[in-house]
């Protein structure tokens, strides 16, 4: 398993890259079996989906078999059907400006942008471009260091190349 690669990721890639069967759930698949097979219920589990899911699954075509589900999952909130509150894991995605996300996703755009940079210079650079407190662009390094998507070498700041 990559780092910072989850179970829902890893079982996409396997099914999506290789045309495996692997069974996980993701927004639109939620939004067809609440729709299908919980319409009175609320508080759903994913673990209530997975056995569901599995006794659909095409297993000799699961690629083709996700795809049409997401679509149909896609077409259902199109016409306004989304039950996905239903869902027991649900949360409302928090503000995007000023989170966690935008600072990370900031370090990893001028990363990617500069190729290295010293780790002072990346504070700076993302304090001043966002306006960020510089303990928390600090964590957010860390954080993605241990996630292993960047490095530090001797002051300096990468991305980290897999591949």
């Amino acid at each position: 398993m990559l780092p910072g690669i989850g179970a829902y990721t890893s079982c996409s890639i396997v099914t999506f890259a290789f045309n495996k069967p692997t069974v996980f759930v993701e927004t639109n698949i939620r939004v067809v079996f609440f729709h299908k097979f919980f319409r009175d219920k609320a508080s759903i589990s994913d673990k209530e989906l997975f056995p569901l899911v599995e006794q659909t699954l095409d297993t000799n075509n699961p690629r083709e078999w996700y795809y049409a589900l997401m679509d149909y999952g896609s077409s259902l909130k199109a016409r306004g059907i989304n039950p996905i509150a239903k869902s027991k894991h649900y949360l409302k995605q928090s503000q995007f400006t000023g989170s966690d996300r935008q600072i990370r996703g900031a370090i990893l755009k001028l990363l990617i942008q500069e190729k290295k940079l010293e780790t002072n210079n990346v504070i700076a650079t993302i304090k001043t471009s966002l306006g960020a407190e510089s303990h928390r662009i600090k964590r957010m390094v860390q954080k993605l260091i241990h996630e292993q998507f960047i490095r530090e070498q001797h002051g300096t700041l990468e991305i980290t190349d897999y591949f």
